[in-house]
């Protein structure tokens, strides 16, 4: 492995463009004699890249603690307005320098094949006028995460905030489910007029980018700038196919028996997170002490590595895991490139899905890990289909040690809940995704026929759910839905990486645990150094979403679930 540069230290201030500017411009105007020359300023300009990503994640990280902290949104603001147009245009740059150059041909293609590829598709797409909207369209997704963020719910004497009303679904008094369900849905509906009006600024917007680029669409050009080469939207079709003929009936299936369980007509939004026995809800844990002290004692008993990766982000300030006013939704993990040390952001309340969420984003930190060998930064960092499946097996592997979090009869339940949520989880990434495709196909479209298309697609996709009277909530639920807003497109990959996950699964009960996971650590320890299927089967796994797998794999799914007691 080539060795890592020096070009630059932790010292220089990468949140300022004074700074970066001479050190982006003498890679720009450095003399390249040779295919040694070009390697040299390929991981120079690696390590700057990693300083100026580090940078803008510090600043997004913590935006999104704080999103009521006008310090931190405007310093964050600042460098999305300032630092990022000036990057994007000195990354072009440089990207023509090496896509061009008539030394790239003799590096080493089985080593920078990958990145290569990958920056004459950056050089083909860029055009200097998108710079502008494309940092318009960062600022409106702040402001998104801004008014989610502000959302809480004054119930039962309290201010809450939503990730801590969804403690309130779980319990055994419908009233109280039903009440808890409709003062979040009446306080989403509150922004409903803003939200839309928000999302039809960025339509608009990213169509011109689109057509500025010299795509009839916004669908194509994102497929092409999300460096999609090993499948089309095409394929994407056929897995919604795929999912509305094998996944929506074990999803329909399974509603009927909770109906059926719960001794109800039909059942109503607030009736798909109770237990059907009568037992009280799951909490696996009081607080992010107790969180990330159990979650530690399963990955010890896991692997060893893996835990001591585990481990490391309990020193510094790695993680922020409790839900508070202020604070963005969901949950992510972010590489902070330069020092190399990821963070971990979620909102826990004490859910069963929280502990969900903590092994997922741990996946990926274990990802993170495990690539930072890797002196090019880009090969730090995986395509989303296979990053996702680094933290979506760990939600699958963790199955033998939930005896950290609870008893054996919990334990048997939050498998259960586990995979029976995963029916739920991939028709609601297909009808996300088609959805998207008919936004971007049909950008002059109304609000109202925005609505009307999510309702079809709802009844193609979506459960055996009763929502008489609820139809303004219906219409609007894909309002939450964070990636629609800030990351379009970004969504089929959970569903690509789920068939992957359940894949390394499989392996681990087949093969032994020991084996499925060593294969999944040397395929992270990849990173994106290789084409996606190379990835898929260094994991032992196939990439293919199509029905067959996705039916052999949900008949694993049918057949574990009958094994659990309900």
């Amino acid at each position: 492995m080539t060795t890592s540069s020096t070009f630059v230290t932790a010292e220089t201030d990468a949140t300022h463009w004074s700074n970066l500017e001479p050190l982006y411009r003498s890679l720009i105007e450095r003399e390249l004699k040779c295919e040694g020359c070009l390697e040299k300023l390929l991981l120079d300009r690696s390590d700057l890249d990693a300083l100026v990503s580090e940078a803008g994640a510090n600043l997004y990280i913590s935006m999104t603690r704080h999103t009521d902290d006008d310090e931190a949104n405007k310093a964050y603001e600042t460098f999305v307005q300032e630092v990022a147009p000036e990057h994007a245009k000195a990354s072009f740059e440089l990207d023509t320098r090496i896509a061009r150059s008539p030394h790239a041909e003799a590096l080493d293609q089985e080593r920078y094949g990958v990145l290569l590829r990958e920056t004459r598709t950056s050089v083909d797409l860029f055009r200097e006028e998108n710079i502008a909207i494309q940092t318009e369209l960062a600022l409106l997704d702040q402001k998104y995460n801004q008014i989610i963020g502000a959302m809480t719910c004054d119930f039962e004497g309290e201010t809450r905030t939503l990730p801590q009303m969804a403690r309130y679904l779980e319990e055994q008094d419908r009233d109280l489910r039903e009440r808890a369900w409709s003062a979040v849905s009446e306080r989403r509906l509150q922004e409903k007029d803003v939200l839309d009006a928000l999302f039809n600024e960025m339509i608009e917007m990213r169509t011109k980018v689109a057509v500025n680029a010299g795509f009839e669409n916004f669908r194509d050009y994102q497929h092409a700038a999300m460096h999609r080469y090993d499948y089309t939207p095409e394929h994407c079709a056929t897995f919604h196919e795929a999912i509305e003929q094998v996944v929506v009936p074990l999803r329909r299936a399974l509603d009927a028996e909770r109906a059926k369980e719960l001794d109800l007509d039909g059942l109503r939004p607030w009736d798909t997170g109770v237990d059907v026995k009568g037992r009280a809800p799951l909490r696996p844990f009081d607080g992010a002490d107790d969180l990330v002290e159990k979650s530690s004692r399963a990955f010890h008993r896991m692997d060893a590595q893996l835990a001591g990766f585990f481990d490391q982000l309990r020193e510094g300030d790695c993680l922020d895991l409790e839900t508070r006013p202020g604070k963005a939704p969901g949950g992510y993990q972010y590489n902070r490139d330069f020092s190399r040390m990821p963070f971990i952001f979620m909102n826990a309340a004490g859910l069963h899905r929280d502990l969900e969420t903590m092994v997922h984003e741990a996946g990926h930190a274990f990802h993170s890990f495990l690539a930072d060998h890797d002196p090019l930064v880009g090969y730090r960092h995986s395509p989303i289909e296979f990053a996702e499946v680094a933290s979506m097996s760990m939600e699958l592997l963790v199955y033998p040690y939930l005896s950290e979090f609870y008893d054996s009869e919990e334990a048997d339940r939050a498998r259960r809940e586990h995979l029976e949520a995963m029916s739920r989880t991939l028709s609601w990434i297909a009808q996300v995704d088609a959805f998207q495709h008919w936004i971007y196909l049909n950008p002059g479209h109304s609000n109202e026929e925005r609505s009307a298309y999510w309702i079809e697609l709802d009844h193609r996709f979506g459960g055996q759910l009763d929502w008489n009277g609820l139809e303004e909530a219906r219409r609007n639920l894909w309002h939450r839905q964070s990636h629609i807003f800030g990351i379009p497109f970004y969504y089929i990959e959970y569903g690509i990486a789920q068939l992957g996950a359940l894949q390394v699964w499989l392996n681990s009960k087949r093969n032994g645990e020991a084996s499925a996971i060593e294969a999944y650590k040397n395929a992270l320890a990849l990173g994106g150094s290789k084409p996606l299927p190379q990835l898929f089967e260094a994991a032992a796994c196939r990439f293919d979403f199509g029905p067959e797998i996705v039916e052999e794999l949900m008949t694993a799914v049918r057949e574990e679930l009958d094994t659990l007691p309900a």
